[in-house]
């Protein structure tokens, strides 16, 4: 169940399918597909002479090469396939469709290959993106579409059907048909199980695999079940990248950062084609400096050079001092820069100081302390008023339920210290959406008398680094799912019964999985015998993004915070 070689797969297959010189034609939804698991150069040796879009019209007519073309079935891609092939710019056409393809679209390409020049039509399923062998997204950002409805509870017609679909394709692709279990308390969650479940049936023979022993499932959860773990800083390679600055289809954007290099701007992140990242991934702070400090003594010790390399400034100069470096260890020195970066904001924002208390309000309960902590952190100048806002909704959820709850005094301070109605109205929209009364089970052990006891022995145990101490809520989900104790009750099936413990499992996640969650994932897949996880979600969050889909459903359902609007307005007539 590689994810990634399952996409290069498919890709193979289709270079296969046309010998000699080809275009390759692909959509706004098949490109990031193919960036992520292969290259430009490893197109080439396939014989792709060009990578273009499907509803490029500017493209030259060159009737001597072959067109492989890859997109999804939607409406979009057919009318540009009708197009096409109404005026066909090259020589034959092969036709390669992500997903199920209705007969009528079927129908209305044949109906205008007028030319004769298609030669192969076929489903290969690659509907989602591979961004690590174990973890998949279906793109499903706010700006490219909207998961929810009118409510958090609701989902947008139009989302619901391309998940349905990308989970479809991901079964399909990896040759499982599960069964389905749910989080009790999302609507959305049992939606998709049901709507999923339905078109199983219905492409019965698609999904007519040979019967085996334990059958595979797919666990369908709810973002909202636990919003802790998007809404903290990360400190392994990969999910720190994605929180401090962004990972976008493997591509990272390092435009705004200062004197940097012209061919750094945009830095690629792939597991398949970098072998040190591949290595590194899932490293923590201090082991990824030393992995890097290692390469690059290791080349002083070949090329007799004795520049003393302590700090992540010291990497930084010895690679622009040594451009020879530069070129034989290209991949090295990309992530000198990288790391560079991420040195730079932690120490320029206080990360390291924001990340202890994030932990201990997400780890441990000891509310005067917190408190205190919190309220220096937010008059604090140096703190980024996004980390301030984390902070407070981070305070807000873990002690929601408690007698001396400071929420409207740390509102009060936030918007005294500047901070506009909107970005403050999302504490109250949180725990709207994300609150005790919205969640299933016991997120922060704290609900019982025996829970607070386990949480107070859990903090005394003691940790090997303060920033980690946090363990997404997958972990105990997963942990009681495989020694058979998840409720039935708590975790419903769509369609059938079955305790065992899975040899195959995917994880989705509505409202989109974290890479923090997908490091748990590789961990157990390297440390389970037996057992193959897949983890995907709508999309992978970072804190920025899972706070802009908490604003749009805010926003949707009108809840801005009445407090908060009122403070903002005494600040505003008071000069603040």
């Amino acid at each position: 169940m590689d994810l990634v070689k399952v996409v290069q797969t498919y890709i193979d297959k289709m270079m296969e399918q046309a010998s000699g010189m080809k275009i390759f034609l692909l959509d706004a939804d098949t490109t990031p597909i193919v960036s992520v698991v292969t290259t430009q150069s490893t197109l080439l040796e396939k014989e792709a002479y060009l990578v273009d879009k499907i509803d490029n019209r500017q493209r030259d007519k060159m009737k001597h090469l072959k067109c492989i073309c890859f997109v999804r079935p939607t409406h979009d891609s057919i009318q540009a396939l009708v197009d096409e092939l109404r005026d066909p710019r090259y020589g034959d056409y092969y036709l390669f469709f992500t997903n199920v393809v209705k007969k009528s679209m079927l129908e209305r390409l044949a109906e205008v290959d007028q030319h004769e020049v298609v030669r192969e039509v076929q489903e290969y399923f690659a509907d989602y993106v591979a961004v690590n062998p174990d973890l998949f997204s279906l793109n499903m950002t706010l700006a490219r579409s909207s998961v929810y409805g009118e409510s958090v509870h609701d989902w947008d017609g139009r989302a619901l059907q391309r998940t349905t679909e990308g989970l479809m394709s991901v079964l399909l692709s990896l040759k499982q048909r599960p069964l389905i279990r749910y989080e009790r308390m999302s609507a959305m969650a049992r939606k998709l199980g049901e709507e999923l479940n339905y078109a199983i049936h219905q492409e019965h023979q698609l999904f007519d695999l040979p019967p085996v022993d334990t059958p595979p499932l797919l666990l369908i959860l709810d973002r909202r079940n636990d919003p802790v773990t998007p809404l903290l800083l990360q400190w392994t390679y990969q999910a720190m990248v994605h929180e401090l600055l962004g990972i976008n289809n493997g591509r990272v954007d390092m435009s705004n950062v200062p004197d940097i290099a012209p061919d750094l701007k945009e830095i690629v992140l792939s597991v398949e084609s970098d072998p040190f990242f591949r290595k590194s991934m899932y490293m923590n702070w201090g082991d990824l400096g030393a992995q890097i400090k290692e390469y690059a003594d290791e080349y002083q010790r070949q090329h007799k050079s004795n520049m003393k390399i302590e700090s992540v400034h010291d990497m930084k100069r010895f690679v622009e001092e040594y451009p020879e470096f530069r070129k034989l260890s290209g991949n090295v020195s990309k992530h000198v820069t990288l790391v560079g970066e991420l040195y730079r904001l932690q120490t320029r924002c206080k990360l390291l100081e924001v990340s202890e208390l994030e932990q201990n309000l997400a780890c441990n309960e000891s509310h005067a302390s917190d408190l205190r902590a919190l309220e220096s952190m937010i008059t604090d100048p140096k703190i980024r008023d996004e980390n301030k806002l984390r902070l407070t909704i981070l305070y807000a959820l873990r002690y929601e339920k408690y007698s001396s709850n400071a929420t409207r005094h740390l509102i009060e301070m936030l918007v005294q210290q500047g901070l506009g109605e909107r970005k403050v109205a999302l504490i109250d929209a949180i725990l709207a959406s994300a609150g005790a009364d919205q969640r299933q089970g016991d997120l922060f052990q704290n609900q019982d008398i025996f829970a607070r006891s386990r949480n107070v022995f859990k903090g005394l145990k003691g940790v090997e680094n303060v920033f980690t101490k946090h363990e997404p809520l997958l972990a105990q989900t997963l942990d009681q799912l495989f020694k058979g104790r998840l409720k039935d009750a708590d975790y419903p099936f769509v369609q059938g019964v079955n305790r065992d413990r899975p040899h195959n499992l995917i994880i989705f996640y509505v409202g989109g999985a974290t890479f923090a969650e997908a490091r748990l994932i590789a961990h157990l897949n390297a440390s389970t015998p037996g057992v193959r996880i897949v983890l995907g979600g709508t999309n992978v969050v970072n804190s920025a993004s899972f706070l802009d889909q908490i604003e749009e459903i805010s926003a949707r359902s009108a809840s801005i915070s009445p407090l908060a609007q009122r403070l903002t307005g005494h600040a505003r007539r008071a000069g603040i």
